[in-house]
């Protein structure tokens, strides 16, 4: 069986939820977190190796939480679970790093973080989104077909941008610009976007609630890291610089660059499926809602693992 990844990004302190770790928050009858369920649904649809990309101050409570659990679980069914560590200090060489700056550097520094780790295709998915099954598989299958002679052929998850919004607030999502062939040509990061009775719109302008958008749960390869830390040199040189404390390298923004510079191919692969997360703290009630519906319908067991 070829190898693939699951790379979640986890180290994030959802400042919007209130300052708690949101990525740990339970959400299922029986304790389970959002991540759990992404777990299972990679490993059902194939994946064979998880790598957590977590913070080293939330370590403990992470393995507390899940980490331990999962290894168990894991080394039953034959799966590698792994551990990287993103940190602010973890910069280019020659980089000053601000004293005021208390954040790490993003979303494309946290797959760096995880680079050693990875010798394969593999997904990236964010912690503390529900993405379904149906993207787990899409992107497990294009993985698998890898070809050593086009290795910056990538995917994405496309997702309908009505199956993903908030019922409590604005979201920020990635919008897509997608060409007749069914690949990526542009990602436009667009803040603020809110649910309407119409179905979307940003600051009173409406939105098409049937875009494609990108909920960073991407299919990509090895050949891919050198590339995202030659993006991480060139993002202190230019980006940086101006607005030193917030600054974020974020991987959507840089695939985004690639895509225009036509040096990789992103093929989108659509998902009809309900995506749902705890963006803000009102959403954590229609989340755990949303997964007592979904047990009801058989479309996991109570005992979350025993299926696989």
């Amino acid at each position: 069986m070829k190898k693939t990844t699951l790379l979640i990004m986890a180290a994030g302190i959802g400042s919007r939820f209130g300052g708690g770790i949101k990525q740990l928050e339970p959400v299922g009858r029986n304790g389970e977190i959002i991540m759990d369920y992404s777990i299972h649904d990679a490993i059902q649809a194939g994946f064979n190796k998880i790598v957590f990309i977590i913070r080293r101050d939330i370590e403990a409570d992470f393995r507390e939480v899940i980490g331990n659990r999962i290894e168990a679980m894991a080394s039953k069914l034959g799966v590698e679970v792994g551990y990287a560590f993103q940190s602010r200090e973890a910069v280019p060489a020659g980089v000053e790093i601000p004293q005021e700056r208390t954040k790490p550097w993003g979303t494309g520094q946290a797959v760096l973080a995880a680079k050693d780790l990875i010798a394969e295709p593999f997904a990236v998915i964010n912690a503390d989104d529900y993405y379904g099954k149906e993207a787990f598989v899409k992107l497990h299958d294009f993985l698998v077909r890898y070809d050593p002679a086009r290795p910056l052929d990538f995917c994405m998850a496309g997702f309908i941008l009505k199956n993903t919004l908030s019922e409590n607030g604005g979201v920020t999502r990635g919008i897509c610009q997608v060409d007749e062939h069914g690949f990526l040509t542009d990602v436009v990061e667009t803040s603020d976007i809110v649910k309407t009775p119409d179905g979307a719109a940003v600051h009173g302008e409406p939105v098409d609630p049937q875009s494609y958008v990108s909920m960073n749960m991407w299919g990509l390869t090895p050949q891919f890291l050198p590339l995202l830390e030659e993006g991480f040199v060139d993002f202190f040189a230019h980006t940086q610089p101006a607005n030193p404390l917030k600054a974020e390298y974020l991987l959507p923004i840089y695939i985004g660059q690639l895509l225009r510079e036509k040096r990789v191919t992103v093929q989108v692969l659509e998902t009809q499926d309900q995506w749902f997360g705890v963006t803000y703290k009102e959403d954590k009630e229609a989340v755990v809602a949303s997964f007592d519906r979904l047990l009801e319908q058989g479309v996991y067991a109570a005992d979350l693992f025993s299926d696989l």
